[in-house]
């Protein structure tokens, strides 16, 4: 059995800058496991590739959820990359902070006690991460590993967007991760803005290690177990290519697996509800009910119309327009590959432009779903999607059964709770009135999805329940809390309660959702994590 000092167990973007910075500031020896592959397409490092593995189980798993009866008996499909460096490898790439509202209600589900989770608590590991390309301090960074810029390519669309936005009384925006993401603009991007490539952690902060010998990656490396001596966690056991291994941390094993595989992990090592364990003959270990609890994720709900012009994107990934962009793209670094499609946004309550945002509400320029779920063909046109920023129906991971190799059982509970139906409503209402407002409405032709004669709340609702999507944002499912919260999983430093010498540092030690795209904030988390573990800092 090898030893390593700490052995991260996913090698996302948290696991990758959790490990990158023990080994390199730490002089630790470290062990990254990673149920993906290390390698990915070329495409994916141009802006715009990533749409062509939206569908695809090369590096993502489908998760497909259970049917929801408030849906009608839909289940969506959410997927989950699976690829050393996790989402950053594969996702659109927006680089988004949320509000300082949202940390906010992590200092109060930890009662206000202990390590401060606040928004001006996280920013300097925001900016420590960051290589902004055009801005500076004191809100961004620059010299950090993780490049940051705006698209290269904006098209008509997006930005006759923005401007019918500020016609309806939203203000410009320069820059939405000011703690306070209000009104329309334009979304960073964590894409190098000189070379127009994708930044990933791998690229960020693993390959400048590449050739360090106190870190080891393992990637085709599924993790099965956490191993224990009394009440610590000593090691993992994995498989690898039908191999069983086994590895000791000699200080600390650390999970990073994401939302829904770190709480499949901690049932599956007898950490969990007792009744969930018994019931797949699993020993218990330490009895926390709030494993897999408090699941939490944005959903969008699109409206659908057909332009009378190519201002978006629509036939230019195929034929003589691909081949023009990628010698554009090529030659210039400019161009359609240069942006990923979804260049604008906006936050806003669309029932209160004073209250604080309930949605995040995007503009893609071109007919986006599903020609068989639409009964309509693609074509040119634009697509204006409401998603929501802070459901209230919470979710719930469970397990399948007793295996490690099963994927998880996964209860969304999308529109669980009726605001959350409520705000979606309300945000297709506005979405309408985009499309039907100055100077986007010059360019639509009409309305194709769900159709305009779709007009009653009954009807809409209808609309909601069959096209609501994920936003690919699965948080909370071991979420920190006050000590004596039944539901709390970890203490503010990220242990895991009950047991020694285990961490977690993914997306799933949220409380709440935050509002917008979650890669940053995962990012921002794990370089904390590791300050934290740097530090020695504890409260056992």
């Amino acid at each position: 059995m090898k030893e390593f000092d700490y052995i991260v167990a996913g090698g996302g973007s948290a696991g990758c800058i959790v490990a990158a910075r023990l080994v390199k500031e730490g002089n630790a020896r470290v062990l990254l496991l990673e149920a993906g592959r290390d390698e990915y397409h070329p495409v994916l490092k141009m802006p715009a590739g990533y749409m062509k593995f939206l569908a695809s189980d090369k590096y993502l798993t489908l998760h497909q959820t259970e049917a929801q009866p408030q849906l009608n008996g839909r289940g969506v499909i959410v997927p989950q990359a699976r690829v050393l460096g996790g989402g950053s490898t594969v996702n659109a790439m927006v680089y988004m902070r949320g509000h300082r509202q949202d940390y906010a209600e992590w200092n109060q589900a930890l009662g206000h006690q202990g390590i401060d989770w606040s928004w001006d608590a996280l920013l300097p590991h925001f900016t420590a991460i960051e290589d902004n390309d055009h801005l500076g301090a004191p809100l961004h960074g620059v010299g950090g590993p993780m490049k940051v810029s705006h698209l290269g390519h904006f098209s008509p669309l997006s930005r006759a967007y923005v401007k019918t936005m500020q016609q309806l009384g939203l203000p410009y925006t320069p820059d939405f991760n000011t703690g306070n993401p209000f009104g329309v603009g334009f979304m960073q991007h964590t894409i190098d803005g000189q070379t127009r490539k994708r930044c990933s952690v791998v690229d960020a902060f693993i390959n400048p290690l590449r050739d360090d010998p106190r870190l080891t990656i393992v990637t085709g490396a599924q993790v099965t177990e956490i191993l224990f001596e009394g009440d610590s966690a000593s090691g993992v056991r994995y498989h690898q290519a039908g191999v069983s291994y086994m590895a000791r941390a000699r200080q600390e094993v650390i999970l990073a697996a994401g939302a829904y595989q770190t709480p499949k992990l901690l049932m599956l090592s007898g950490i969990g509800p007792q009744a969930q364990l018994r019931q797949h003959g699993i020993a218990l270990r330490h009895d926390l009910p709030g494993v897999g609890k408090n699941l939490q994720d944005h959903y969008e709900v699109p409206v659908v119309a057909t332009t009378n012009g190519p201002f978006g994107y629509y036939g230019q990934d195929r034929g003589w327009p691909m081949l023009k962009a990628g010698l554009q793209y090529m030659l210039f670094k400019s161009g359609p590959v240069t942006t990923t499609g979804v260049e604008t946004c906006a936050f806003f309550d669309p029932l209160d432009f004073n209250a604080t945002p309930t949605i995040q509400m995007f503009c893609v320029p071109t007919v986006y779903l599903d020609r068989d779920v639409m009964g309509a063909d693609p074509g040119h046109g634009v697509t204006v999607n409401a998603l929501l920023l802070r459901p209230k129906a919470t979710g719930e991971v469970t397990l399948r059964d007793a295996s490690a190799h099963s994927l998880p059982v996964i209860d969304t509970q999308i529109f669980g709770h009726p605001q959350d139906l409520a705000r979606t409503l309300a945000g297709f209402r506005f979405a309408r009135r985009v499309i039907a407002s100055r100077p986007i409405a010059e360019m639509v032709n009409h309305e194709i999805f769900p159709g305009a004669d779709i007009t009653s709340d009954e009807a809409i609702a209808g609309h909601c329940k069959r096209m609501v999507k994920t936003g690919y944002h699965p948080v909370g499912t071991c979420r920190m809390g006050r000590d004596d919260d039944p539901l709390a999983v970890l203490t503010d430093d990220l242990r895991v309660r009950g047991v020694r010498r285990l961490r977690v540092v993914d997306p799933s030690m949220m409380p709440n959702i935050i509002s917008g795209n979650t890669n940053a904030i995962v990012m921002a988390v794990a370089h904390r994590a590791a300050t934290l573990l740097l530090e020695g800092l504890s409260h056992e």
